[in-house]
């Protein structure tokens, strides 16, 4: 009897690429809305949208990590190096994830209030930890969330990489297909 896994389980899958779809329109947000004036309609909105929706990716990527550890995956294809690369890339990865959801906090209850996640429900806030905790937890948020964003792109290319030069069940694996 065959138990090789042969693809990711339909949640580790659809938590992969909603989190993608979030993370690209988030960044994408986050650049529009550092520009945004006290005057435009977006000033409140955008930053009320942007942090529920960075608090629901937490808890989902939380649960993502949890998912990971009490699920069977399928092997990592490609040569050693490949292999020790991509497990690097996806530790770095929730490592800059966790970092932007930890500086993100910190920047929106520096001033003691909580965020408020769509009127649902809201997170309290811990007030000022350290001097400047806003400035330096942005300048932190604003470089790990470039950082995600390339080791990201990397990550596709990699798996575009795998799909049409190695030819292998890279890229099926995430997207469910059979060869």
């Amino acid at each position: 009897m065959d138990t090789e896994i042969k693809r990711y389980n339909r949640t580790a899958r659809m938590i992969h690429w909603l989190s993608a779809i979030v993370i690209i329109g988030m960044f994408a947000v986050g650049l529009w809305m550092v520009d945004l004036s006290y005057y435009s309609e977006w000033y409140r909105t955008a930053p009320h949208w942007h942090k529920s929706i960075g608090l629901l990716l937490t808890g989902l990527t939380l649960f993502r990590i949890v998912w990971k550890f009490v699920t069977t995956s399928p092997e990592i294809e490609g040569a050693l190096l490949e292999k020790r690369l991509a497990i690097l890339a996806h530790g770095a990865i929730y490592l800059l994830l966790l970092t932007i959801f930890t500086s993100g906090y910190l920047i929106s209850t520096e001033d003691g209030r909580g965020i408020d996640v769509f009127n649902w429900f809201s997170i309290p806030g811990a007030g000022a930890l350290f001097d400047g905790q806003a400035d330096k937890a942005g300048v932190i948020h604003s470089y790990a969330a470039w950082g995600l964003i390339i080791l990201a792109a990397g990550h596709a290319a990699a798996a575009l990489k795998h799909h049409f030069i190695n030819k292998d069940n890279t890229l099926r694996k995430m997207i469910g297909a059979s060869k």
